[in-house]
């Protein structure tokens, strides 16, 4: 629903622009991307056990499965690879409930709120951890 929704919260550009963008970020830094969506969270439990193997690392921007989202909260878990958790709204000046992350004690780090460009930040942080490691 990216650029369909709540423009204040969360842009104007869609799922496939951001895409675009992360796309030509990651080829600048000389790694690979690969991107999945799914409303349904046993869809990216079983995409998180079946892509985790050949994985350096995930970002995930998890919407409302942030909150209460615990299966797939298990197979990030599972996956033991470096996690950057990524909001486009900063979850932490909405409402209460939205405050709360399931995934934020797993994960290396949290960006919320800088829109699109947080993918972005997502990735860079995340191959310059890599690189390092």
């Amino acid at each position: 629903m990216l650029g369909k929704r709540e423009a204040s919260h969360y842009g104007v550009k869609t799922l496939a622009g951001i895409e675009e963008l992360v796309s030509d970020k990651a080829r600048d830094l000389n790694v690979d991307v690969e991107f999945f969506q799914s409303n349904h969270e046993g869809a990216i439990v079983d995409y998180l056990q079946q892509a985790a193997p050949d994985a350096s690392g995930i970002i995930i921007n998890a919407g409302a499965l942030t909150h209460y989202g615990i299966s797939m909260r298990d197979a990030l878990t599972d996956s033991r690879l470096p996690i950057v958790e990524i909001h486009l709204s900063n979850i932490h000046a909405r409402e209460d409930f939205r405050r709360h992350s399931v995934i934020a004690d797993i994960a290396m780090g949290q960006i919320a709120g800088l829109g699109w460009q947080g993918y972005v930040f997502a990735l860079e942080y995340l191959a310059a951890h890599l690189k390092q490691a």
